[in-house]
């Protein structure tokens, strides 16, 4: 058994492990990563050839400030490893003016100042003739959206990690975390330990067997995503049809332009099975699509109902929907950083940013009220 001595030890390379990588080397810190798979993998959540980026943010205005240093971290990561992670697209929020992607768009819009456009509905029939309203929906445009691929962002942040001095176990899986010599902590692998002085753990739907003592109320969801082919592709370019949220009758879903010149992927937001992440049924079954069938047929004119190709990943829920960041108090030295809970992607530059400073003893340039990793303690 060897023994690898290192500042900090980052357990899981995925949506927000890969980033706390990258901003941990630009500073200098020594880290190791720790990924039981491999960088890019299709086993979690951070696959799918697309995520959603967008600033008016109906989750929470207190999420509008980091959106916009993400924002900024998509484009420094994109300069730095040439790869075209983040497409700008704009981005439509449609469905009720009372309801929670409307209403809340419009006051995080509000609070932040932030350009929205109201289009009534022949405005929005002609600038965007493949999506249909129902009678009653309010349509928003907001300039600041767009398209980050997951793959190229995940694989782009650990490349650039390593170029500044970190290295990546794939194939890894750890095998438990215990107190170390001093204040170390020791990170145990079957054939290696890890000894850090600081763990951070960004292992998504993972965390709860990782963590068992943190007692963190996780939940794991199966979710469904779904590519349909288009009549006529450049209907759904980038340029002509941007990423949108749609709060329905029959559930709040989402999609993308066509990434690939063929099909356009879509996804219910709410809703899918509670899993376990080790026992995740990777098969799509016919009844799995249904619902996003229907969903083509009603609201987007110019798609095929029958999708040619669908994936499925996973959501790591906490119970109000918000992250967790920070230390648990059953582990000495240890910070948590995930549960994103079906929106957290877009956040991954900042958040690394928000771990490299917990890990270097340094204030966050942000508020973590919101996301407290003892706020379910009672």
């Amino acid at each position: 058994m060897t023994t690898t001595r290192t500042n900090v030890a980052v357990i899981g390379t995925g949506t927000m492990g890969s980033a706390i990588m990258w901003r941990l080397s630009e500073r200098g810190v020594p880290a190791v990563g720790l990924e039981q798979f491999t960088p890019g993998h299709d086993r979690g959540s951070g696959h799918g050839e697309s995520r959603i980026f967008r600033t008016a943010y109906h989750e929470d205005p207190a999420y509008v400030p980091m959106l916009r240093a993400a924002l900024r971290g998509w484009r420094e990561l994109g300069e730095q490893t040439g790869e075209p992670v983040l497409t700008m697209t704009g981005g439509l929020s449609i469905g009720p003016s009372t309801g929670v992607i409307v209403g809340g768009s419009l006051e995080a819009a509000k609070v932040h100042a932030l350009t929205q456009e109201i289009l009534d509905p022949a405005e929005f029939s002609a600038r965007f003739p493949t999506q249909r309203l129902r009678e009653g929906d309010t349509a928003i445009w907001e300039k600041d959206a767009g398209v980050i691929r997951p793959e190229l962002a995940i694989t782009g942040a650990v490349r650039r990690a390593c170029e500044l001095g970190a290295s990546v176990r794939p194939e890894s899986r750890v095998l438990g975390i215990e107190d170390g010599p001093g204040d170390t902590v020791l990170v145990r692998l079957d054939e290696e330990v890890i000894r850090a002085d600081r763990v951070v753990v960004a292992a998504g739907a993972w965390i709860p067997g990782l963590l068992p003592e943190a007692q963190l109320p996780l939940t794991v969801e199966r979710k469904i995503l779904a590519w349909f082919p288009a009549e006529d592709p450049t209907q759904f370019g980038p340029d002509r049809f941007p990423i949108f949220l749609r709060d329905s009758p029959e559930g709040t879903w989402y999609g993308f332009p066509t990434m690939d010149g063929k099909t356009v992927k879509i996804a219910l937001h709410l809703g899918g099975r509670e899993t376990d992440p080790d026992e995740l049924d990777r098969v799509v079954h016919d009844e799995d699509t249904a619902p996003l069938r229907d969903l083509v047929r009603h609201y987007l004119p110019g798609l095929s109902s029958r999708p040619v190709r669908a994936a499925v990943c996973m959501y790591t829920n906490t119970p109000d929907g918000h992250f967790v960041i920070g230390n648990p108090p059953a582990y000495r030295n240890v910070t948590v950083v995930s549960a994103c809970s079906g929106h957290g992607f877009k956040f991954a530059p900042v958040i690394g940013e928000i771990a490299a400073d917990l890990s270097c003893g340094s204030t966050p340039e942000f508020s973590l009220e919101l996301f407290d990793v003892n706020r379910f303690a009672d």
